[in-house]
């Protein structure tokens, strides 16, 4: 194998804010199409096509488990040809474009265009948009290990993680703005977040580099795919070998499951539990994005200080506490809502940041995009049960006669246990050191000759 010394292309100023800049773009649809506004809409597509709001509560959820499935599947082999072939810009400007086109085609699903069927077209289009935003996420994440150091790692991913909070905030505006002005287009911030995504989005990956193809001994000859499959075979083999990561990872895959089933479901539960309206909802999501900016990069300054693994659980302890206090606090009012989003927004910033930069330290130099592929296909699978999880207690409690508030507030307690016992398994899982990674690296040379 060639020497990976040779093969390092360095980074610069550029690339670390083209970095920055495509998390600045990329929540615009995380924010307005996943969290904050899209769902509430396709809920009232069934209410407008007279269904129940519990079956459409139900296909929200299941929305995000198909997209999930999708991208667990696809991620670590289309990581390993990305490494293979040295194309992880190819990937994320497919995925980008993918996504940028259908969460534009959101703009039409109304039912006046399309009739009682819109819910239907409403959830086949953001099903791909969503493939196409969670496709890229890999490859982006990718770059990190390559713009940092191990000194560094978690204060530039705790900065990339800020940037996407003070998109998600202007786009929110943007939507507030629209909302108000142009009440008969409620699609309308549906366009204007894909417009945002596009011209924020593509020349942040213009600033992006890609690195050198990366080969082992004995794949000489062979095509990409053909590597790619053979490549996330012999890792899910070795993978065990990678001290702590095994143990990351099912940690991960619960807390992931828990982070991102919040997030899909946290506008919902906000109007029917605690009774706020469309407006109030984004102007909440703003203020919790205010939230998420200092969280992400505080607690990205703390892992650089005591360790990702201490930050980690600390973070995860906060959306512990925000859970808990969403399912005790109901008969204070909406204030407590708002409290929620304070100390959830806090915990979104930190525990996403710190979770991206700790396995960051685990990586082998030559399989950034095939292990992210792993990361990927970890909190992927994770969020495919999170949702559906959510989504199937909302319809048994329907069918067993509880009200919509005790719907969700049972369906966010099962949430809460999934932080609950990621936290306790990160607790085993050794911190990455550095130089540790070069041990890993030696490793796969042997495994490879």
């Amino acid at each position: 194998m060639e020497d990976l010394q040779s093969q390092t292309v360095p980074s610069d100023r550029r690339e670390r804010w083209g970095f920055y800049m495509y998390d600045f773009a990329n929540t615009s649809f995380s924010v307005l199409m996943v969290t904050a506004l899209f769902p509430l809409y396709f809920i009232s597509l069934f209410e407008d096509a007279g269904l129940p709001t519990a079956l459409g509560t139900a296909w929200w959820g299941y929305a995000g488990s198909v997209t999930m499935l999708i991208i667990a599947i696809s991620s670590p082999v289309l990581g390993a040809i990305a490494d293979h072939s040295g194309s992880k810009k190819k990937f994320l400007y497919a995925y980008t474009i993918l996504c940028v086109i259908f969460n534009a085609l959101l703009f039409f699903v109304t039912i006046a265009f399309l009739g009682p069927s819109a819910w239907l077209w409403g959830w086949v289009i953001f099903v791909i948009a969503n493939i196409g935003f969670q496709g890229a996420l890999p490859f982006y994440n990718a770059w990190l290990p390559e713009i940092s150091t191990e000194e560094n790692i978690g204060r530039i991913g705790g900065n990339g993680w800020a940037a996407g909070y003070v998109g998600a905030l202007l786009t929110i505006i943007i939507a507030l703005v629209s909302t108000v002005m142009l009440a008969d287009l409620p699609t309308l911030p549906f366009l204007f977040g894909a417009l945002f995504f596009a011209i924020f989005g593509f020349p942040a990956i213009m600033g992006l580099k890609n690195r050198p193809p990366r080969q082992f001994p004995g794949e000489e000859g062979k095509s990409s795919v053909d590597i790619g499959f053979s490549r996330v075979s012999r890792t899910l083999k070795e993978i065990r070998t990678y001290e702590g990561v095994p143990r990351f990872l099912v940690a991960y895959f619960l807390f992931a499951d828990a982070i991102t089933t919040v997030i899909y479901y946290a506008a919902i539960f906000g109007q029917v539990v605690y009774g706020f309206s469309t407006t109030d909802i984004l102007i909440f999501f703003a203020a919790t994005q205010l939230a998420a900016i200092p969280g992400a990069f505080i607690f990205g300054w703390i892992g650089d200080k005591i360790g990702t693994k201490k930050t980690l659980i600390i973070s995860l302890f906060i959306w512990i506490i925000a859970l808990l206090i969403a399912f005790f606090g109901v008969p204070y009012g909406q204030v407590v809502w708002w409290v929620v989003g304070m100390i959830a927004g806090v915990g979104m910033g930190s525990s996403q940041s710190t979770a991206r930069s700790m396995y960051g330290q685990f990586i082998p130099e030559e399989k950034k995009s095939e292990m992210y592929g792993f990361y990927a296909l970890t909190g992927k699978f994770a969020a495919i049960l999170g949702p559906f999880v959510y989504a199937t207690i909302v319809l048994l409690g329907a069918g067993a006669g509880l009200g919509p508030v005790d719907q969700h507030l049972h369906a966010m307690l099962a949430i809460a246990g999934f932080f609950v016992v990621g936290a306790l398994i990160m607790l085993g899982v050794k911190q990455p050191v550095k130089g540790e990674t070069q041990i890993f690296i030696e490793d796969d040379l042997a495994a490879g000759a």
